[in-house]
């Protein structure tokens, strides 16, 4: 059986747009890939990126903030920047490690579980979900 290939998202906080991105690929992938997300600066997951995911059935609730350089010798194989702050701060991975970048704007407006800012998140996750799939159906050999 082939390794998995290793997908990390990067983000600046780790608490939005990367962890929706990690839930979103493992759940329209399957067992495709081993996926992963770190912030340049990591916080926690965003109770709101929980609920939007939550609506869809992805549990994120279990997710933790991570930083980049966890990650570092972890064998990563293919890195997505999900913000421009994380793009310009993104280390380099040793190895052939793929990087794509991914300017998604950000759906945080507090830290607070505030339902009235849901439907940033929900854009977010839609926008996010369109670019995987296309990712997905471009890059079979990913």
């Amino acid at each position: 059986m082939d390794k998995k290939q290793k997908v990390l998202f990067v983000c600046t906080g780790n608490s939005c747009r990367s962890q929706i991105a990690e839930g979103l690929l493992q759940d329209m992938a399957g067992d495709r890939f081993e996926v992963f997300s770190a912030g340049s600066h990591p916080s926690h997951v965003h109770p709101n990126a929980i609920a939007v995911m939550e609506e869809w059935g992805i549990d994120i609730s279990h997710h933790a903030s991570d930083a980049i350089d966890d990650y570092l010798n972890e064998g990563i194989d293919v890195v997505i920047t999900v913000c421009d702050h994380a793009n310009k701060l993104c280390p380099i991975f040793p190895g052939d490690v793929q990087r794509i970048h991914w300017s998604i704007d950000d759906p945080f407006r507090g830290w607070n579980l505030d339902r009235s800012q849901l439907d940033n998140f929900r854009e977010t996750r839609q926008d996010i979900k369109i670019r995987i799939q296309k990712l997905l159906d471009e890059s079979r050999s990913l």
